[in-house]
């Protein structure tokens, strides 16, 4: 098995898949602030939200050949950090689809066989799965979860992928790290994020005249995990011995409740909130595209599009709520493990939500709070918004 390098960073060179995804700009992002030679891959490639270029390759990672022809070359790659994912048009009812599962392997395979196999110093590969993992979609699971509550008991791609990168890592020698993030949220437009459809939500709501009312159903405490804060765990476990063939859990450091969460989402984008009013947002936002064009022209903003804007953020929004659920998802996982391996940073949810909505409003995907509220978050703080401290 390689040893991890804990020396100078300068020779090391990351591949970044799903570079157009939430985690994946995140990553691009981290990896060039600590000063890697990076290669994002994608089909399309995002505008970063630090402005900074990086080289990209559009590839489709279903396509085999296409990912062999494009990945073969890249002999001097050392590490991946992989942020692909593949979901299905249904996103929820996607989750437990055998041909989801069998494309997000094939997607994984598609990239790490040409790299493991023609890199002459390959050593380290990054994988995301989630608390799905723990069967958190199908039924309750331990309070907290830990690393070794996960059993392959349930068909997910998590699973494969894992044994996939351990297998394939003994063969070739190098190691991997699969991270555990519970729900991940970020500045990043259509993406599996439902920050965007909060915005838009909001943003309908207010030029209608409407409260900002929550929209989803029975009241209940969860966990988040900013995306930078993901990314930043994918760069510490690239070079930490202690990261090596390990999984590790991933939150913020702290619960939310969305209702106690809400007004201060509300003052960032400029609206009053309400009483409650349990809707789809998915289904609201359909239904009032027209509300959002007047919003896209009135204030002169990047994207019309709300498919391009909002992603499956909508439909996740609807599953992140419990919207027509009895009960909202009883899943707290513990983040010991991760803590005791070395990476302790925090990041606090509420002002991480704040952080994302912001962003969003000032690269002009959301339009700016009315009352000028937003605009005067960083002056609450001597630090950034949402920015990371040691414990």
């Amino acid at each position: 098995m390689s040893t991890v390098n804990q020396g100078k960073i300068g020779p090391n060179k990351v591949l970044v898949t799903g570079v157009s995804g939430l985690i994946g700009v995140a990553a691009i992002e981290q990896f060039l602030s600590a000063g890697w030679d990076v290669v994002g891959v994608s089909r399309r490639k995002p505008a970063l939200p630090s402005g900074r270029d990086f080289h990209f390759l559009s590839v489709d990672l279903r396509d085999k050949e296409a990912a062999r022809a494009a990945f073969e070359p890249l002999t001097d790659v050392t590490h991946i950090a992989y942020a692909a994912l593949h979901e299905q048009p249904e996103l929820v009812a996607g989750w437990s689809s055998k041909e989801q599962i069998d494309i997000n392997n094939a997607m994984l395979r598609n990239v790490l066989q040409p790299i493991a196999q023609n890199a002459a110093d390959f050593q380290h590969i990054s994988i995301l799965q989630g608390t799905k993992i723990y069967g958190v979609h199908l039924r309750p699971i331990p309070i907290p979860a830990r690393e070794r509550d996960a059993h392959n008991d349930h068909p997910n791609f998590f699973f494969d992928q894992e044994a996939t990168v351990r297998e394939m890592g003994a063969r070739h020698g190098f190691n991997y790290t699969a991270l555990r993030p519970q729900l991940v949220t970020g500045p990043t437009p259509g993406a599996l994020n439902v920050m965007p459809a909060i915005g838009v939500y909001a943003a309908i709501r207010r030029e209608k005249g409407e409260p900002f009312s929550f929209p989803g159903g029975p009241s209940f405490v969860w966990e988040a995990a900013d995306a930078d804060l993901v990314a930043e765990v994918m760069v510490w476990a690239a070079q930490s011995r202690e990261a090596a063939n390990e999984a590790f859990n991933v939150t913020n450091g702290d619960v939310f409740e969305w209702r106690n969460v809400w007004p201060a989402m509300a003052e960032t984008l400029g609206i009053e909130t309400g009483s409650d009013k349990p809707m789809s947002v998915a289904a609201y936002l359909k239904q009032n595209a027209d509300v959002w064009e007047r919003i896209v022209a009135k204030y002169g903003l990047r994207l019309r599009s709300l498919q391009e804007l909002v992603g499956q953020g909508d439909q996740h929004a609807d599953f992140a709520f419990a919207y027509g659920a009895p009960a909202g998802p009883r899943a707290f996982v513990s983040t010991v493990k991760l803590r005791q391996a070395g990476f302790t940073k925090t990041i606090d949810t509420e002002e991480s939500f704040r952080k994302a909505l912001q962003s969003l409003i000032d690269r002009k995907f959301l339009p700016p709070a009315a009352n000028g509220s937003g605009q005067s978050l960083s002056a609450r703080s001597n630090q950034p918004s949402g920015a990371p401290v040691s414990v």
